[in-house]
Protein backbone atom coordinates (compact mmCIF):
# COMPACT_ATOMS: atom_id res chain seq x y z
CA UNK A 1 0.00 0.00 0.00
CA UNK A 2 1.36 3.25 -1.09
CA UNK A 3 0.07 7.48 -1.24
CA UNK A 4 -0.94 7.77 -4.38
CA UNK A 5 0.56 10.89 -4.99
CA UNK A 6 2.36 10.39 -8.21
CA UNK A 7 5.87 12.02 -7.32
CA UNK A 8 8.62 10.98 -8.93
CA UNK A 9 10.47 13.52 -7.04
CA UNK A 10 11.09 14.87 -3.46
CA UNK A 11 13.29 17.70 -1.53
CA UNK A 12 14.03 14.41 1.05
CA UNK A 13 13.91 11.21 0.82
CA UNK A 14 13.45 8.87 4.17
CA UNK A 15 14.35 5.08 3.62
CA UNK A 16 12.77 3.27 6.77
CA UNK A 17 9.42 3.91 8.99
CA UNK A 18 10.80 3.46 12.30
CA UNK A 19 11.45 6.18 15.19
CA UNK A 20 14.56 7.48 13.30
CA UNK A 21 12.73 7.55 9.77
CA UNK A 22 9.77 9.33 10.82
CA UNK A 23 11.41 11.94 13.24
CA UNK A 24 13.63 12.35 10.38
CA UNK A 25 10.93 13.01 7.88
CA UNK A 26 8.75 14.97 10.31
CA UNK A 27 11.28 17.56 11.26
CA UNK A 28 12.30 17.80 7.65
CA UNK A 29 8.68 18.65 6.59
CA UNK A 30 8.15 20.78 9.64
CA UNK A 31 11.20 23.20 8.03
CA UNK A 32 9.36 23.09 4.35
CA UNK A 33 10.76 20.16 2.63
CA UNK A 34 8.73 18.44 0.66
CA UNK A 35 8.79 14.83 1.97
CA UNK A 36 8.68 11.24 0.97
CA UNK A 37 8.90 8.19 3.50
CA UNK A 38 9.48 4.80 1.99
CA UNK A 39 9.65 1.68 3.98
CA UNK A 40 10.72 -1.68 2.18
CA UNK A 41 7.81 -3.90 4.10
CA UNK A 42 4.17 -3.61 3.96
CA UNK A 43 3.68 -2.51 7.42
CA UNK A 44 5.25 0.95 8.95
CA UNK A 45 6.96 1.66 11.96
CA UNK A 46 10.23 -1.51 12.03
CA UNK A 47 11.59 -2.52 15.44
CA UNK A 48 10.63 0.67 17.33
CA UNK A 49 6.86 -1.07 17.00
CA UNK A 50 7.90 -3.86 18.78
CA UNK A 51 9.79 -1.78 21.26
CA UNK A 52 8.73 -0.53 24.78
CA UNK A 53 9.97 2.87 23.10
CA UNK A 54 11.32 3.93 26.24
CA UNK A 55 14.37 6.48 25.03
CA UNK A 56 16.67 7.80 27.39
CA UNK A 57 17.47 10.77 26.83
CA UNK A 58 19.48 12.86 29.93
CA UNK A 59 19.41 16.37 31.47
CA UNK A 60 15.92 17.00 30.73
CA UNK A 61 12.99 18.99 31.42
CA UNK A 62 10.73 16.22 32.82
CA UNK A 63 13.27 14.84 35.02
CA UNK A 64 13.97 18.81 36.92
CA UNK A 65 9.74 19.23 36.76
CA UNK A 66 10.43 16.05 39.20
CA UNK A 67 12.59 17.19 41.30
CA UNK A 68 15.58 14.79 39.99
CA UNK A 69 19.07 16.99 39.59
CA UNK A 70 20.95 16.14 36.16
CA UNK A 71 23.13 18.20 34.48
CA UNK A 72 25.04 18.59 30.84
CA UNK A 73 28.27 17.93 32.66
CA UNK A 74 26.78 15.06 34.64
CA UNK A 75 25.56 13.04 31.17
CA UNK A 76 28.86 13.76 29.60
CA UNK A 77 30.81 12.09 32.56
CA UNK A 78 28.58 9.59 32.44
CA UNK A 79 28.98 8.55 28.97
CA UNK A 80 33.00 8.69 28.70
CA UNK A 81 32.94 6.61 31.74
CA UNK A 82 31.44 4.41 29.19
CA UNK A 83 33.24 5.04 26.68
CA UNK A 84 36.26 2.98 26.57
CA UNK A 85 37.26 5.09 23.57
CA UNK A 86 34.94 4.60 20.92
CA UNK A 87 32.40 7.59 21.49
CA UNK A 88 33.46 10.49 19.31
CA UNK A 89 33.33 13.43 21.67
CA UNK A 90 31.38 15.78 18.94
CA UNK A 91 28.54 13.17 18.98
CA UNK A 92 28.15 12.64 22.23
CA UNK A 93 27.92 16.48 22.87
CA UNK A 94 25.71 17.12 19.99
CA UNK A 95 22.97 13.66 21.57
CA UNK A 96 23.06 15.72 25.21
CA UNK A 97 23.27 19.32 23.97
CA UNK A 98 20.05 18.54 21.59
CA UNK A 99 18.21 16.72 24.16
CA UNK A 100 16.29 20.26 25.71
CA UNK A 101 15.80 21.22 21.60
CA UNK A 102 14.05 17.94 20.79
CA UNK A 103 11.19 17.70 23.79
CA UNK A 104 10.74 21.41 23.14
CA UNK A 105 9.51 20.19 19.48
CA UNK A 106 8.34 17.35 20.07
CA UNK A 107 5.66 19.31 22.38
CA UNK A 108 4.53 20.72 18.98
CA UNK A 109 4.10 17.75 17.35
CA UNK A 110 1.55 14.45 18.13
CA UNK A 111 4.43 12.40 20.14
CA UNK A 112 4.36 13.65 23.79
CA UNK A 113 7.03 11.98 26.48
CA UNK A 114 7.08 11.68 29.88
CA UNK A 115 9.11 10.27 32.49
CA UNK A 116 9.67 6.65 33.34
CA UNK A 117 9.50 7.59 37.40
CA UNK A 118 12.27 5.58 39.27
CA UNK A 119 14.46 3.73 36.31
CA UNK A 120 17.85 3.83 37.14
CA UNK A 121 20.62 4.29 34.44
CA UNK A 122 21.76 0.81 33.56
CA UNK A 123 25.38 1.75 35.50
CA UNK A 124 24.07 3.86 37.77
CA UNK A 125 27.14 3.97 39.68
CA UNK A 126 29.51 5.21 37.19
CA UNK A 127 30.81 9.11 37.45
CA UNK A 128 27.49 10.54 36.16
CA UNK A 129 25.21 7.81 36.82
CA UNK A 130 21.58 8.42 37.95
CA UNK A 131 20.96 5.50 40.42
CA UNK A 132 17.33 7.52 41.03
CA UNK A 133 16.17 7.73 37.39
CA UNK A 134 15.30 10.67 35.03
CA UNK A 135 16.62 9.72 32.51
CA UNK A 136 13.89 7.43 30.83
CA UNK A 137 11.16 8.96 29.06
CA UNK A 138 8.28 6.83 27.22
CA UNK A 139 5.53 8.17 24.97
CA UNK A 140 2.20 9.20 26.18
CA UNK A 141 -0.78 7.13 25.25
CA UNK A 142 -1.82 7.88 21.26
CA UNK A 143 -4.86 7.28 19.76
CA UNK A 144 -5.24 5.48 16.33
CA UNK A 145 -8.39 7.05 15.57
CA UNK A 146 -7.20 10.05 13.02
CA UNK A 147 -4.85 7.41 10.97
CA UNK A 148 -7.71 6.37 8.61
CA UNK A 149 -6.10 3.82 6.04
CA UNK A 150 -2.91 3.89 7.79
CA UNK A 151 -4.53 2.62 11.18
CA UNK A 152 -3.81 -1.11 10.31
CA UNK A 153 -0.26 -0.77 8.91
CA UNK A 154 1.31 -1.17 11.34
CA UNK A 155 4.23 -3.71 12.56
CA UNK A 156 2.71 -5.62 16.14
CA UNK A 157 -0.08 -5.86 17.99
CA UNK A 158 -1.82 -3.40 19.86
CA UNK A 159 -0.34 -3.23 23.71
CA UNK A 160 -2.23 -0.49 25.71
CA UNK A 161 -0.79 0.21 28.31
CA UNK A 162 2.65 2.84 29.56
CA UNK A 163 5.85 1.22 30.80
CA UNK A 164 5.08 3.03 33.97
CA UNK A 165 1.78 0.42 34.06
CA UNK A 166 3.82 -3.02 32.84
CA UNK A 167 5.47 -5.04 35.75
CA UNK A 168 9.11 -3.36 33.96
CA UNK A 169 7.70 0.13 35.41
CA UNK A 170 6.34 -1.09 38.40
CA UNK A 171 3.05 -2.01 37.45
CA UNK A 172 1.20 -5.29 37.37
CA UNK A 173 1.04 -5.48 33.71
CA UNK A 174 -2.70 -5.64 33.94
CA UNK A 175 -5.54 -3.31 33.51
CA UNK A 176 -8.93 -2.62 35.04
CA UNK A 177 -11.29 -4.38 32.42
CA UNK A 178 -13.00 -1.10 32.50
CA UNK A 179 -10.02 1.05 31.62
CA UNK A 180 -9.12 -1.47 29.03
CA UNK A 181 -12.25 -1.14 27.62
CA UNK A 182 -12.13 2.34 27.78
CA UNK A 183 -9.13 2.22 25.90
CA UNK A 184 -9.81 -0.05 22.78
CA UNK A 185 -13.35 1.94 22.20
CA UNK A 186 -10.79 4.97 21.83
CA UNK A 187 -8.12 3.19 19.76
CA UNK A 188 -5.41 4.04 21.97
CA UNK A 189 -2.12 2.54 22.42
CA UNK A 190 1.40 2.92 23.91
CA UNK A 191 4.66 1.30 24.30
CA UNK A 192 6.08 1.08 20.10
CA UNK A 193 3.41 1.23 18.19
CA UNK A 194 2.28 4.10 20.40
CA UNK A 195 4.77 6.34 19.56
CA UNK A 196 5.07 5.61 16.18
CA UNK A 197 1.25 6.20 15.28
CA UNK A 198 2.09 9.49 17.06
CA UNK A 199 5.00 10.39 14.83
CA UNK A 200 3.21 8.69 11.91
CA UNK A 201 0.37 11.47 12.52
CA UNK A 202 2.91 13.90 12.32
CA UNK A 203 4.17 13.32 9.61
CA UNK A 204 0.52 12.65 7.46
CA UNK A 205 -0.22 16.58 9.16
CA UNK A 206 2.97 17.89 7.36
CA UNK A 207 1.77 16.06 4.02
CA UNK A 208 4.43 14.01 3.89
CA UNK A 209 3.97 10.85 1.33
CA UNK A 210 4.64 7.20 3.27
CA UNK A 211 5.24 4.66 0.12
CA UNK A 212 5.60 1.18 1.62
CA UNK A 213 6.27 -2.46 -0.31
CA UNK A 214 9.50 -0.31 -1.25
CA UNK A 215 12.90 -1.79 -1.23
CA UNK A 216 16.20 1.10 -1.74
CA UNK A 217 18.85 -0.76 -3.38
CA UNK A 218 20.88 2.02 -4.74
CA UNK A 219 21.91 5.77 -4.09
CA UNK A 220 21.89 7.93 -7.53
CA UNK A 221 24.65 10.31 -7.40
CA UNK A 222 25.22 13.00 -10.17
CA UNK A 223 28.91 14.02 -11.67
CA UNK A 224 29.97 15.60 -8.73
CA UNK A 225 29.39 13.01 -5.92
CA UNK A 226 25.94 14.79 -4.54
CA UNK A 227 23.62 12.25 -3.93
CA UNK A 228 20.38 12.92 -6.16
CA UNK A 229 18.01 9.88 -6.01
CA UNK A 230 17.68 6.32 -5.01
CA UNK A 231 17.12 3.43 -7.06
CA UNK A 232 13.84 1.30 -5.48
CA UNK A 233 12.51 -2.22 -6.22
CA UNK A 234 8.67 -2.56 -5.34
CA UNK A 235 5.56 -4.06 -6.48
CA UNK A 236 6.48 -2.60 -10.17
CA UNK A 237 9.72 -3.73 -10.33
CA UNK A 238 12.60 -1.08 -10.61
CA UNK A 239 12.36 2.63 -10.77
CA UNK A 240 14.22 5.94 -9.67
CA UNK A 241 13.20 8.34 -7.23
CA UNK A 242 14.83 11.93 -6.91
CA UNK A 243 15.70 13.36 -4.31
CA UNK A 244 16.12 17.44 -4.95
CA UNK A 245 18.69 17.79 -1.82
CA UNK A 246 19.22 14.79 0.32
CA UNK A 247 18.54 10.99 1.14
CA UNK A 248 18.10 10.39 5.18
CA UNK A 249 18.99 6.30 5.45
CA UNK A 250 16.90 4.88 8.58
CA UNK A 251 16.71 1.45 7.28
CA UNK A 252 17.83 0.02 10.47
CA UNK A 253 20.56 -2.66 11.20
CA UNK A 254 22.04 -5.66 9.59
CA UNK A 255 21.48 -8.27 12.05
CA UNK A 256 19.26 -10.26 9.88
CA UNK A 257 22.00 -10.80 7.60
CA UNK A 258 24.08 -13.80 8.10
CA UNK A 259 27.15 -12.57 5.74
CA UNK A 260 27.19 -9.24 7.16
CA UNK A 261 26.70 -10.51 10.68
CA UNK A 262 29.87 -13.02 10.31
CA UNK A 263 32.11 -10.28 8.58
CA UNK A 264 31.41 -7.32 11.17
CA UNK A 265 30.08 -8.67 14.65
CA UNK A 266 32.34 -9.26 17.32
CA UNK A 267 30.72 -12.30 18.56
CA UNK A 268 27.76 -14.84 17.98
CA UNK A 269 23.94 -13.53 17.65
CA UNK A 270 21.00 -16.00 17.22
CA UNK A 271 17.37 -14.93 16.79
CA UNK A 272 17.38 -11.46 16.47
CA UNK A 273 14.69 -9.40 18.33
CA UNK A 274 13.73 -7.21 15.64
CA UNK A 275 11.86 -6.83 12.25
CA UNK A 276 13.46 -9.09 9.63
CA UNK A 277 13.58 -6.31 7.23
CA UNK A 278 16.56 -5.07 9.18
CA UNK A 279 18.82 -6.94 6.30
CA UNK A 280 21.53 -4.13 5.81
CA UNK A 281 20.43 -2.49 2.42
CA UNK A 282 21.18 1.26 3.63
CA UNK A 283 24.74 -0.18 5.05
CA UNK A 284 24.83 -1.77 1.64
CA UNK A 285 24.13 1.59 -0.06
CA UNK A 286 26.63 3.14 1.95
CA UNK A 287 29.44 1.24 1.37
CA UNK A 288 28.62 1.49 -2.27
CA UNK A 289 29.40 5.36 -2.50
CA UNK A 290 32.68 5.10 -0.40
CA UNK A 291 30.94 5.74 3.32
CA UNK A 292 33.38 5.23 5.89
CA UNK A 293 32.22 2.47 8.66
CA UNK A 294 32.10 3.07 12.57
CA UNK A 295 31.32 0.42 15.14
CA UNK A 296 30.89 -2.56 12.97
CA UNK A 297 31.68 -4.87 15.49
CA UNK A 298 28.64 -3.92 17.94
CA UNK A 299 24.97 -4.43 18.40
CA UNK A 300 22.42 -3.65 21.13
CA UNK A 301 23.11 -7.00 22.80
CA UNK A 302 19.96 -9.24 24.04
CA UNK A 303 19.37 -12.30 25.68
CA UNK A 304 16.69 -14.34 24.12
CA UNK A 305 14.13 -17.16 24.50
CA UNK A 306 12.82 -18.98 21.40
CA UNK A 307 9.41 -19.30 21.73
CA UNK A 308 8.54 -23.05 20.33
CA UNK A 309 5.44 -23.01 17.53
CA UNK A 310 5.26 -19.41 17.60
CA UNK A 311 5.30 -16.93 14.73
CA UNK A 312 5.66 -13.25 14.97
CA UNK A 313 6.48 -10.82 12.20
CA UNK A 314 6.78 -13.82 9.51
CA UNK A 315 9.93 -15.35 11.72
CA UNK A 316 10.32 -17.25 14.94
CA UNK A 317 9.11 -15.87 17.68
CA UNK A 318 11.18 -15.19 20.68
CA UNK A 319 11.35 -13.62 24.24
CA UNK A 320 13.59 -10.98 25.84
CA UNK A 321 14.63 -12.45 28.60
CA UNK A 322 14.77 -9.84 31.12
CA UNK A 323 12.28 -9.79 34.08
CA UNK A 324 13.22 -14.30 34.56
CA UNK A 325 16.71 -13.46 34.86
CA UNK A 326 16.61 -10.71 37.71
CA UNK A 327 13.66 -12.36 39.72
CA UNK A 328 14.89 -14.08 42.71
CA UNK A 329 14.83 -18.04 42.41
CA UNK A 330 16.72 -17.66 38.93
CA UNK A 331 20.12 -18.29 38.26
CA UNK A 332 22.49 -19.05 34.71
CA UNK A 333 24.74 -21.75 33.81
CA UNK A 334 26.89 -22.43 30.89
CA UNK A 335 27.96 -25.22 29.42
CA UNK A 336 29.84 -26.97 32.06
CA UNK A 337 26.98 -26.01 34.30
CA UNK A 338 28.65 -23.10 36.19
CA UNK A 339 27.47 -19.51 36.81
CA UNK A 340 29.17 -17.09 34.75
CA UNK A 341 27.74 -13.52 35.68
CA UNK A 342 25.38 -11.26 37.10
CA UNK A 343 22.40 -12.37 36.02
CA UNK A 344 20.19 -9.25 36.63
CA UNK A 345 22.41 -6.91 34.69
CA UNK A 346 21.68 -4.69 32.11
CA UNK A 347 21.26 -6.88 28.67
CA UNK A 348 23.63 -5.31 26.41
CA UNK A 349 25.97 -6.08 28.93
CA UNK A 350 25.66 -9.58 28.85
CA UNK A 351 26.88 -9.36 25.56
CA UNK A 352 30.49 -9.60 26.57
CA UNK A 353 29.92 -12.80 29.07
CA UNK A 354 28.02 -14.35 26.28
CA UNK A 355 31.11 -13.46 24.00
CA UNK A 356 33.74 -14.85 26.07
CA UNK A 357 35.98 -17.25 24.44
CA UNK A 358 37.84 -19.97 26.00
CA UNK A 359 41.92 -20.02 24.68
CA UNK A 360 42.23 -23.58 25.72
CA UNK A 361 39.08 -25.12 23.87
CA UNK A 362 38.54 -22.08 21.43
CA UNK A 363 34.90 -22.44 22.02
CA UNK A 364 32.74 -20.05 23.61
CA UNK A 365 32.60 -20.42 27.17
CA UNK A 366 29.20 -19.71 27.75
CA UNK A 367 26.99 -20.97 24.95
CA UNK A 368 25.22 -22.89 25.18
CA UNK A 369 23.19 -20.64 28.56
CA UNK A 370 20.86 -22.29 30.21
CA UNK A 371 17.97 -20.39 32.93
CA UNK A 372 17.70 -22.44 35.95
CA UNK A 373 14.64 -21.02 38.31
CA UNK A 374 12.51 -23.33 40.74
CA UNK A 375 8.98 -23.90 41.55
CA UNK A 376 9.16 -20.86 44.20
CA UNK A 377 9.74 -18.49 41.13
CA UNK A 378 7.22 -19.54 38.80
CA UNK A 379 4.58 -19.20 41.95
CA UNK A 380 5.63 -15.74 42.71
CA UNK A 381 6.75 -14.39 39.74
CA UNK A 382 5.26 -16.62 36.79
CA UNK A 383 7.28 -17.05 33.72
CA UNK A 384 7.37 -16.90 30.02
CA UNK A 385 3.70 -15.68 29.80
CA UNK A 386 2.38 -17.66 32.65
CA UNK A 387 1.22 -15.87 35.12
CA UNK A 388 2.31 -15.94 38.72
CA UNK A 389 0.70 -19.17 40.27
CA UNK A 390 0.27 -20.91 37.03
CA UNK A 391 2.59 -23.88 35.41
CA UNK A 392 5.13 -22.83 33.66
CA UNK A 393 4.50 -23.23 29.39
CA UNK A 394 4.87 -26.70 28.63
CA UNK A 395 7.91 -26.22 26.17
CA UNK A 396 9.83 -25.28 29.55
CA UNK A 397 12.36 -28.33 30.54
CA UNK A 398 11.07 -29.75 33.93
CA UNK A 399 12.54 -31.66 36.68
CA UNK A 400 12.30 -33.08 40.29
CA UNK A 401 15.48 -32.73 40.56
CA UNK A 402 18.58 -30.87 39.83
CA UNK A 403 20.49 -34.29 38.52
CA UNK A 404 17.64 -35.04 36.83
CA UNK A 405 17.40 -31.26 34.98
CA UNK A 406 20.97 -31.72 34.31
CA UNK A 407 21.18 -34.64 32.23
CA UNK A 408 17.63 -33.00 29.95
CA UNK A 409 19.95 -29.91 29.42
CA UNK A 410 23.59 -31.81 28.69
CA UNK A 411 25.25 -30.08 31.88
CA UNK A 412 27.40 -31.93 34.40
CA UNK A 413 25.00 -33.05 37.41
CA UNK A 414 27.25 -32.74 39.84
CA UNK A 415 28.71 -29.73 38.79
CA UNK A 416 25.16 -27.91 38.48
CA UNK A 417 24.34 -29.01 42.07
CA UNK A 418 27.36 -27.36 43.54
CA UNK A 419 26.50 -24.47 41.76
CA UNK A 420 23.11 -23.96 42.94
CA UNK A 421 24.53 -25.30 46.31
CA UNK A 422 26.72 -22.56 46.65
CA UNK A 423 24.75 -20.03 45.14
CA UNK A 424 21.73 -20.89 47.99
CA UNK A 425 24.60 -20.44 50.82
CA UNK A 426 25.14 -17.14 49.31
CA UNK A 427 21.43 -16.13 49.13
CA UNK A 428 21.45 -17.09 52.87
CA UNK A 429 24.29 -15.00 53.79
CA UNK A 430 22.63 -11.86 51.17
CA UNK A 431 25.76 -11.37 49.62
CA UNK A 432 26.73 -12.56 45.69
CA UNK A 433 30.33 -13.70 46.26
CA UNK A 434 31.09 -14.34 42.94
CA UNK A 435 29.29 -11.73 40.67
CA UNK A 436 27.72 -9.43 43.21
CA UNK A 437 24.39 -9.18 41.85
CA UNK A 438 21.77 -7.11 43.44
CA UNK A 439 24.85 -4.29 44.61
CA UNK A 440 23.76 -2.16 41.76
CA UNK A 441 20.92 -0.48 41.99
CA UNK A 442 19.88 -1.07 38.95
CA UNK A 443 19.98 -5.29 39.22
CA UNK A 444 16.40 -5.16 41.09
CA UNK A 445 14.78 -2.59 39.14
CA UNK A 446 12.60 -5.26 37.16
CA UNK A 447 12.93 -7.86 39.86
CA UNK A 448 10.79 -8.29 43.14
CA UNK A 449 9.37 -4.96 43.62
CA UNK A 450 8.10 -5.59 47.17
CA UNK A 451 11.39 -5.86 47.86
CA UNK A 452 13.06 -2.94 46.14
CA UNK A 453 15.79 -1.07 46.49
CA UNK A 454 17.54 -4.32 47.87
CA UNK A 455 19.53 -7.39 47.46
CA UNK A 456 16.35 -9.17 48.38
CA UNK A 457 14.92 -8.37 44.91
CA UNK A 458 17.15 -10.20 43.10
CA UNK A 459 18.39 -13.02 45.31
CA UNK A 460 16.40 -16.16 46.14
CA UNK A 461 17.64 -19.46 46.60
CA UNK A 462 16.89 -21.92 43.67
CA UNK A 463 15.48 -25.00 46.57
CA UNK A 464 12.01 -25.68 45.64
CA UNK A 465 11.29 -28.68 42.96
CA UNK A 466 9.90 -28.57 40.06
CA UNK A 467 13.43 -27.46 38.96
CA UNK A 468 13.07 -25.46 35.26
CA UNK A 469 15.59 -24.82 32.51
CA UNK A 470 15.23 -22.56 29.84
CA UNK A 471 17.78 -22.02 27.07
CA UNK A 472 18.62 -18.67 25.96
CA UNK A 473 20.82 -17.23 23.26
CA UNK A 474 22.62 -14.15 22.67
CA UNK A 475 21.04 -12.10 20.63
CA UNK A 476 20.36 -8.11 19.58
CA UNK A 477 17.63 -5.33 19.56
CA UNK A 478 19.67 -4.30 16.32
CA UNK A 479 23.37 -4.07 14.78
CA UNK A 480 24.54 -0.52 16.01
CA UNK A 481 27.33 0.02 13.32
CA UNK A 482 27.47 2.13 10.07
CA UNK A 483 27.97 4.73 8.38
CA UNK A 484 29.79 7.58 10.58
CA UNK A 485 28.44 11.09 9.98
CA UNK A 486 28.73 14.58 11.58
CA UNK A 487 26.83 15.58 14.21
CA UNK A 488 23.92 16.33 11.75
CA UNK A 489 24.05 12.60 10.73
CA UNK A 490 25.42 13.85 7.52
CA UNK A 491 27.58 10.91 6.41
CA UNK A 492 31.42 11.14 5.90
CA UNK A 493 33.45 8.84 3.23
CA UNK A 494 36.35 7.30 3.62
CA UNK A 495 38.48 10.55 3.66
CA UNK A 496 36.42 12.37 6.65
CA UNK A 497 34.40 14.42 3.78
CA UNK A 498 30.51 14.97 3.87
CA UNK A 499 28.83 12.86 1.07
CA UNK A 500 26.46 15.46 -0.29
CA UNK A 501 23.10 14.88 0.03
CA UNK A 502 23.18 11.63 2.16
CA UNK A 503 22.29 11.63 5.78
CA UNK A 504 21.94 8.60 8.35
CA UNK A 505 20.04 7.82 11.88
CA UNK A 506 19.07 5.33 13.73
CA UNK A 507 21.05 1.76 13.61
CA UNK A 508 21.62 2.21 10.41
CA UNK A 509 24.47 4.58 11.49
CA UNK A 510 27.83 3.92 13.23
CA UNK A 511 25.87 4.61 16.91
CA UNK A 512 27.00 7.88 18.43
CA UNK A 513 26.90 6.19 21.86
CA UNK A 514 29.64 3.52 20.60
CA UNK A 515 29.77 0.35 22.77
CA UNK A 516 27.77 1.98 25.62
CA UNK A 517 24.00 1.36 26.48
CA UNK A 518 23.70 4.45 28.83
CA UNK A 519 20.17 2.94 29.91
CA UNK A 520 16.32 1.79 29.44
CA UNK A 521 15.93 3.53 25.47
CA UNK A 522 19.20 3.68 24.95
CA UNK A 523 18.34 2.85 21.05
CA UNK A 524 15.64 5.21 20.52
CA UNK A 525 16.98 8.22 22.59
CA UNK A 526 19.95 8.18 20.25
CA UNK A 527 17.24 7.43 17.01
CA UNK A 528 15.38 10.74 18.38
CA UNK A 529 17.66 13.20 18.11
CA UNK A 530 19.82 12.10 15.44
CA UNK A 531 16.75 11.74 13.02
CA UNK A 532 15.73 15.40 14.02
CA UNK A 533 19.43 16.54 13.34
CA UNK A 534 19.57 14.17 9.94
CA UNK A 535 16.31 15.85 8.88
CA UNK A 536 16.32 19.10 9.61
CA UNK A 537 20.16 19.00 7.62
CA UNK A 538 18.82 17.82 4.66
CA UNK A 539 15.79 20.49 5.01
CA UNK A 540 18.23 22.97 5.23
CA UNK A 541 20.08 21.96 1.80
CA UNK A 542 16.45 22.23 0.19
CA UNK A 543 15.93 25.45 1.50
CA UNK A 544 19.03 27.08 1.18
CA UNK A 545 19.05 25.93 -2.29
CA UNK A 546 16.02 28.05 -2.67
CA UNK A 547 17.21 31.03 -1.17
CA UNK A 548 20.91 30.94 0.56
CA UNK A 549 19.85 33.23 3.18
CA UNK A 550 16.92 30.53 4.52
CA UNK A 551 18.09 28.57 8.11
CA UNK A 552 15.32 25.91 8.65
CA UNK A 553 17.23 25.61 12.03
CA UNK A 554 15.98 28.91 12.95
CA UNK A 555 12.65 29.14 10.89
CA UNK A 556 9.32 29.24 13.07
CA UNK A 557 7.75 25.61 13.11
CA UNK A 558 3.82 25.69 11.58
CA UNK A 559 1.49 24.21 13.75
CA UNK A 560 0.18 20.97 13.78
CA UNK A 561 -3.08 19.77 13.28
CA UNK A 562 -4.50 16.61 14.77
CA UNK A 563 -7.96 16.32 12.79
Amino acid sequence: MQDNDGSDAYDVIVLGSGGAGLCAALSAARCGARVGVFEKGELLGGTTCLSSAVAWLPNNRYAREAGIVDSREQSLAYLESLSHGMILPELAEAFVDTVPELLDWLDTTPLKMRLVAGYPDYHPERPGGMPQGGRSLEPDLFSFIDLGRWEDKLVGVPRRMTVAETPIGGGTGHLPPDVLEQRERDRVEGLGRGMIAALLQGCLDEGVAVHTGERGVRLIQDESGRITGVRFEGRNGAHDVRAEHGVVLATGGFEWDERLRRDFLRGPMAHPATVPTCTGDGLRMAMRVGAQLGNMREAWWAPVAVLPGQRANGAQAVQLVHRERTAPHSIMVNRLGRRFTNEATNYNALGGAFHQLDAHDFDYLNQPCWLIFDADHVEKYGAFGAAPGTEAPEWVVRADTLADLARQIDVPADTLESTVAHWNEDVRRGHDSEYHRGESVYDGFVGDKNRYPGVESTLGPVARAPFHAVQIHSSTLGTKGGPRTDADGAVLDVDDRVIPGLFAAGNVMAAPTGMVYGGAGGTLGPALVFGYRAGRAAARASLRAADPSADPAAAPLRPVSLA
